[in-house]
């Protein structure tokens, strides 16, 4: 499949309510309104179909997860072939009695699941339980090709690691996309909010930059709290496209629900890559030791 010299790819930044099918509609109507504003490829975030539920651990909450293909994937299938767009989309996986995964459906023009990958890095932290949910993925770093171009998609927890970027960029992927469920703990928003929202930031620029590649980012948004109350997570939208030396395309509000349209252009990858090649000069003989988890002293 010979991938085109430039596609629009939409990013569909939208809050969740507790009622799966309502978040099932409405982004068959963002994707179709993505479509609209002319969009090829279009991502949606990080367990889209419900609220974010890791905030608690709750045996309970393993019903919302759904199987591939499954609702998630047949609905939005339909929509994409009727807009005649692909789609990324993040589910709560169902692989089998007691093995759940947090993953993201590759949907193809047509419809039809071109790929699937599930999220390796599995966080463990104050009101992200997701290890509790999740087994870590089993598919490795993969890029897909669809209609316009050749994508790889990552998710949340992923996105601080310079290996899964790389190993994506390395099997050819145009553009890292990054369905994603992160937020501020309210309590720590006026001393480390700009703080914690500008590594996030940073960290996935520098994906671009390194690997000579485009990287969306879909962030939810609004704030979220677990039925029995607490202060909960204000998710901070702050969705964006970056260009391959890391030049912020198109961003959206950290408060309301946007659609972003971007341009993705291969020349322009060929163009920072010649004069900055990272690529060419990587040191593949020198990298032993990077498959370990630390370098203790000798």
């Amino acid at each position: 499949m010979k991938a085109k010299p430039s596609f629009k790819v939409g990013l569909v930044q939208m809050s969740m309510s507790a009622r799966p099918d309502d978040n099932v509609a409405k982004a068959v109507d963002r994707v179709r309104e993505a479509a609209g504003l002319g969009a090829e490829i279009v991502c949606l975030p990080e367990m889209y179909r419900t609220p974010y539920f890791c905030q608690k651990e709750d045996h309970a909450n393993f019903a919302l997860a759904e199987t591939v293909p499954g609702p998630s994937s047949e609905a939005l299938g339909r929509a994409a072939k009727q807009a005649g767009v692909a789609v990324v989309l993040p589910v709560f996986e169902r692989r089998a009695a007691g093995v759940y995964h947090n993953s993201a459906v590759i949907l193809d023009a047509e419809g039809k699941v071109a790929g699937l990958y599930r999220k390796m890095h599995i966080p463990d932290d104050p009101l992200f339980y997701e290890k509790f949910y999740f087994a870590p993925g089993d598919l490795g770093f993969q890029a897909f090709d669809v209609g316009p171009g050749r994508i790889g998609t990552l998710i949340c927890w992923d996105q601080w690691y310079p290996e899964a970027a790389r190993l994506t960029a390395l099997r050819g992927a145009a553009v890292l996309f990054y369905p994603t469920a992160i937020g501020w703990h309210p309590s720590e928003k006026a001393e480390h909010g700009v703080s914690q929202r500008a590594a996030w930031q940073t960290i996935q620029r520098s994906h671009a930059i390194a690997n000579g590649v485009y990287v969306a980012v879909v962030n939810r948004v609004g704030h979220e709290r677990p039925a029995e109350g607490g202060a909960g997570l204000e998710f901070w939208g702050s969705s964006f496209l970056a260009d391959p030396f890391g030049i912020v395309l198109t961003e959206a509000s950290t408060d309301r629900e946007e659609i972003l349209v971007g341009d993705v252009s291969l020349p322009r990858i060929d163009e920072v890559r010649s004069h900055w090649p990272f690529l060419r000069d990587r040191r593949i003989d020198a990298y032993a030791g990077i498959d370990r988890r630390f370098l203790d002293r000798e």
